[in-house]
């Protein structure tokens, strides 16, 4: 039987809901990468990001899934969209942004 965590509070401010096995399990998709249709398995919030992207940007998501393969070093193409992910929300994240999402201020560690 899967954990389940109630009261979880997200980073981003939100509630999150109740994660159970079922919930977090990796899902299979179909993408075509550089002209080659090939399966990959992601978790549901991955792939979320991933057509939030594609959608951002203006490009299929075969498309962003090949541009990410061609810049892949010696990693899984899974391990490397998820480094992609985060990469590209980081970038995002501003001090204004977390600001209004009410995050704390940066800690300044002594020199």
């Amino acid at each position: 039987m899967g954990r389940r965590v109630l009261g979880h509070r997200a980073h981003n401010g939100f509630n999150a809901p109740g994660i159970d096995s079922q919930e977090s399990t990796l899902r299979s998709g179909n993408v075509t990468v550089s002209g080659r249709r090939t399966s990959i398995r992601l978790e549901p919030a991955m792939w979320q990001a991933l057509r939030e992207i594609s959608d951002r940007e203006g490009k299929t998501m075969h498309a962003l899934v090949t541009e990410i393969e061609r810049g892949r070093a010696q990693s899984s193409l899974t391990a490397a969209i998820r480094v992609f992910l985060l990469d590209y929300f980081r970038s995002a994240a501003t001090e204004e942004g977390h600001r209004r999402a009410g995050h704390r201020p940066p800690a300044h560690l002594p020199v």
